[in-house]
This record gives structure tokens, C-alpha cells and sequence, in this order.
């Protein structure tokens, strides 16, 4: 399927796709090695926007939405950290609305997709958000945008940690 584009984001003015990049860290699961991954990309200017872990006896997987994935990436190499990229929505959620969730759902179930995990954005001065992970993220990128729901952009999460 073709990309979707969103009318409009606050500074990539309808030119910018509607996926973000996600990092996923994987890393053994050890006391202070969030800490680390953490330490090494906020110390160099970035922000952790959205972050999900999951962990087992000996491993976790640390999702993250940054401020700066070039930057991410750059630190996740020089600090020896095994990760990949995967394409995600974030979608923030009405504030207008007395049951946002129930209308993304409502939304995604028309157009029968799954979400296969989803995690709150950490900062967002627009309101609430939500990354999510699906099944077919251009159906509901498109589906989304046309029930009002906004999509947002990299240049969103930059702007918002500024």
C-alpha cells in the first residue's frame, strides 16, 4: 500500500510520513543497564520520548521513541547495543472526547486490524498519546486521520522535546 499522509503536522506541514521510528534495544537484563542506555543518549541531548520494557530472566527488550533517532542510533552503536528499527504510529488521543480509547478501537476494529502492543508517549503538551503496533499501519493510519484522530510526525517529537 501507498503512504499515507496526514493534512497536516505542526512543522512538517503535510509532507511528512505517518510512521515514527521505534528502537528496539535488546540487552541482559542486568541492574543499572537502563540506566546506562538512558545516561548515554540524554547526556548527549536527546530525549526519551516514549519507552516500553519487557523482561525475562536473563534478557529485556527496551522499546524507545526519541527526540533524535539519528542520534539514538549513533549512541546505541558507540555504547555496543544490539537493537533494531521498526515503523510504529503515534497517535495523540482527543482531549474533547469522553472515551478516546474506545473510539481508536472503535476505528480499528472497522477496518478489522490488531494492534499487537501499544505504550504511552512519556511527553506531549498536545495531550495524551499513544504508539501503537499493527498489523497493517497505513489501513490504520488512513482509517485514524478521516475519524479526526491526529498522527503524529518525527518533527512532533522534536518540537516537543525542545
Amino acid at each position: 500500500m501507498e503512504e499515507v499522509l496526514p493534512p497536516q503536522t505542526e512543522d512538517g506541514a503535510g509532507f511528512e510520513p505517518t510512521r515514527i521510528r521505534q528502537l528496539t534495544v535488546f540487552m541482559e537484563n542486568r541492574v543499572g543497564r537502563l540506566q546506562t542506555l538512558v545516561r548515554a543518549y540524554e547526556s548527549r541531548g536527546g530525549q526519551i520520548m516514549g519507552l516500553s520494557v519487557q523482561t525475562s530472566a536473563d534478557t529485556g527488550l527496551v522499546r524507545l521513541i526519541c527526540s533524535d533517532t539519528d542520534l539514538a542510533r549513533e549512541v546505541l552503536h558507540a555504547e555496543g547495543f544490539s537493537f533494531s528499527e521498526q515503523d510504529v504510529l503515534a497517535v495523540e488521543l482527543p482531549a474533547k472526547s469522553r472515551q478516546p480509547l474506545m473510539t481508536l478501537c472503535a476505528a480499528l476494529l472497522a477496518g478489522e486490524l490488531s494492534i499487537l502492543y501499544s505504550y504511552p508517549l512519556l511527553q506531549r503538551p498536545g495531550g495524551p498519546a499513544l504508539v501503537l503496533y499493527l498489523d497493517d499501519s497505513t489501513l490504520a493510519a488512513r482509517l485514524l486521520i478521516k475519524k479526526g484522530f491526529r498522527i503524529l510526525g518525527e518533527s512532533d517529537l522534536k518540537k516537543d522535546a525542545s
